[in-house]
């Protein structure tokens, strides 16, 4: 053992995570934290709740570091030059309306960089920094949560049983009394009543965020009313996926008073009346607590595929993912969980900048949340 209580021989990887002690940062530590090729360095702008999460690591964690740290500081650059950082994991959502700094300042210092980004054009235009990434020698990933890597891992694992792929069709559903942070409500309000494309028989056509409701059954969860969400999907599947003519996403909360009420309110966006709906993200999620005894802790996924077998039948194949005991919140943090620990094993030899379509496997999912209360089916006809 070395002075500091690693194991002797190589030394770990250093794997800094931005916004570490909050909603999803803390899944991340707590999943990382026993890796033997890693040493955390958990970061925000408070050291009191860094060292906090840090005290409740576990047997190993006086291995691990805290630092004070604001991606948002001007010094920033030069905070992550000084702690000699070989990862960042970026979890300091909303993504929507974030620009690019954390990602260049990663590139410009040599330094490997994973965000959860869940924003469609965040997530999407991550590929303008992919020749300074390769330059750098570095790999840059946007998007390493439940969509789109989680939901691109089911399409790549069914996409052999089908000689033309032409409609995906996805959808989360999230258990009324599943935890939920501020950062994640604003990015939903963000588009909620706001418009955005989504490709529909080969064409392009103009939903609402929050509207278009759509009536839609889960196998253990029963049926939930669906509302089009602005997802990362929309845009990358259909340049990923050649011969495909519908990808749409929806969302459906537990309670249909909830689901409603998300009508309603993208309504009073389209009318005017309100202007910036995640402004009052604190308040509706105080709302939305006060539902929490109605509700389950169970949520789940979809992702639907349909198009035409290599026997020239058509072909579907219905994936469902049901995630119990309000296990649902690990699922964003493990591609970023996956991703991190292949890039601390040597295992990664992609470089650049790229969304995170295709980088984990659905084996890898599975292994991932193997000791969680989270299973998945998938259903054949054709």
């Amino acid at each position: 053992m070395t002075d500091d209580g690693w194991p002797a021989g190589p030394q770990p990887v250093r794997v800094m995570v931005l916004g570490g002690y909050g909603h999803f940062g803390t899944r991340v530590c707590r999943a990382l934290a026993d890796e033997s090729a890693i040493q955390l360095i958990i970061t925000g702008r408070s050291l009191d709740r860094a060292n906090a999460l840090r005290d409740r690591l576990g047997a190993n964690r006086e291995r691990h570091e805290m630092a004070a740290v604001d991606h948002g500081a001007t010094d920033f650059g030069a905070r992550l030059a000084a702690l000699y950082i070989d990862v960042v994991i970026h979890t300091g959502g909303p993504f929507q309306g974030q620009n690019y700094h954390v990602a260049e300042a990663c590139i410009a210092a040599g330094i490997h960089y994973i965000d959860l980004a869940d924003g469609r054009e965040f997530v999407a235009n991550i590929k303008r920094l992919d020749r300074a990434a390769r330059e750098a020698g570095v790999l840059a990933v946007s998007g390493a949560s439940t969509l789109p890597a989680v939901s691109s891992a089911v399409v790549e694992h069914y996409l052999p049983n089908f000689e033309t792929l032409t409609s995906i069709r996805a959808s989360i559903a999230p258990g009324q009394r599943t935890p939920r942070g501020v950062a994640t409500l604003e990015a939903v309000l963000s588009y909620c009543g706001r418009p955005f494309v989504q490709l529909e028989q080969g064409e392009w056509q103009t939903v609402y965020g929050w509207q278009g409701l759509q009536r839609f059954r889960y196998p253990e969860l029963g049926s939930r009313w669906l509302g089009a969400c602005d997802v990362p999907d929309l845009s990358l599947f259909p340049q990923h996926y050649p011969g495909l003519q519908t990808m749409q996403f929806r969302t459906g909360l537990e309670l249909s008073v909830m689901q409603w009420s998300m009508w309603g309110l993208a309504w009073l966006v389209r009318a005017g009346v309100v202007k910036q709906l995640e402004r009052y993200a604190r308040p509706l999620k105080r709302i939305s607590g006060r539902f929490d005894r109605f509700g389950t802790d169970n949520g789940g996924m979809h992702v639907g595929l349909a198009g035409v077998g290599h026997d020239g039948a058509a072909r579907s194949i219905d994936w469902f993912l049901t995630a119990r005991q309000g296990h649902g919140p690990e699922i964003p943090c493990v591609p970023a969980i996956v991703l991190a620990r292949k890039l601390a094993a040597g295992k990664v030899e992609w470089r650049g900048a790229m969304p995170c379509v295709g980088l984990i496997s659905l084996d890898e999912f599975g292994d991932a949340v193997s000791h969680l209360n989270i299973s998945s089916d998938a259903l054949e006809s054709g």
